[in-house]
Order: structure tokens, then C-alpha cells, then sequence
């Protein structure tokens, strides 16, 4: 189950717009499966150049998984290059930017 879990948090991931981002929890929320933790562990699980991991932030819209990039500013380098912007690790218009797989994603797609 775990492998199934990861691979649908990696597809949810993939699936978040250029210039937005979700947390966490909002993931582990779409999925009925686990926690925003687990979420978390998947994603440091994965390859994260290789997903748009630099798009899941926590509840706050802190950069708090940014320490798991090969350099602690990466996560912020890239998401600028998308037109956000960070100051002091955290998304200053996070309710603007904020995008929930529920609200665009098929849940069937990821049963």
C-alpha cells in the first residue's frame, strides 16, 4: 500500500499548476489516505527535482520541506521562477496561489 500511496501523492504533485501551489495536508486530504506527514515523507521519498515538490508548502505557506533539496535554497529559487514570491521562507499571497486537488482533480483517478 505504502508504494501505491507515495505514487499517487507523486501524480497529485505533478498535477499542480505553474504558479501555484498546495500544502501538505490539502494533499493527504484529497487522498483519504494518511497525513500531511506521510505526504511530507513521500515527497522526501522521491527523486524532487523530478516532481514539482517545490510546490507543496505547510498550512502556513512556510517552505518547510525546503532542507530536503540538494540546497536549502532551491525550493524559493524555483517558485520565484514562477512568479511567487518568498520572503523569509514563507509565500506571501499564499490564499491567492493556494490550489486544491480537490477542487480540480478526479479522486476516482487516484482510488
Amino acid at each position: 500500500m505504502k508504494d501505491s500511496y507515495f505514487n499517487n501523492v507523486y501524480e497529485v504533485t505533478k498535477s499542480i499548476p505553474f504558479g501555484r501551489v498546495t500544502n501538505y495536508g490539502a494533499i493527504a486530504d484529497f487522498l483519504a489516505l494518511g497525513s500531511a506527514r506521510m505526504v511530507g515523507w513521500a515527497l522526501n521519498k522521491s527523486s524532487l527535482l523530478s516532481i514539482p515538490a517545490h510546490r507543496v508548502v505547510n498550512r502556513k505557506g512556510e517552505l518547510s520541506g525546503r532542507m530536503q533539496f540538494p540546497t536549502p535554497t532551491i525550493m524559493q529559487e524555483l517558485l520565484e521562477q514562477e512568479g511567487i514570491v518568498v520572503v523569509n521562507n514563507k509565500i506571501q499571497n499564499f490564499k491567492e496561489v493556494f490550489w486544491h486537488p480537490g477542487e480540480h482533480l478526479d479522486q476516482n483517478l487516484f482510488a
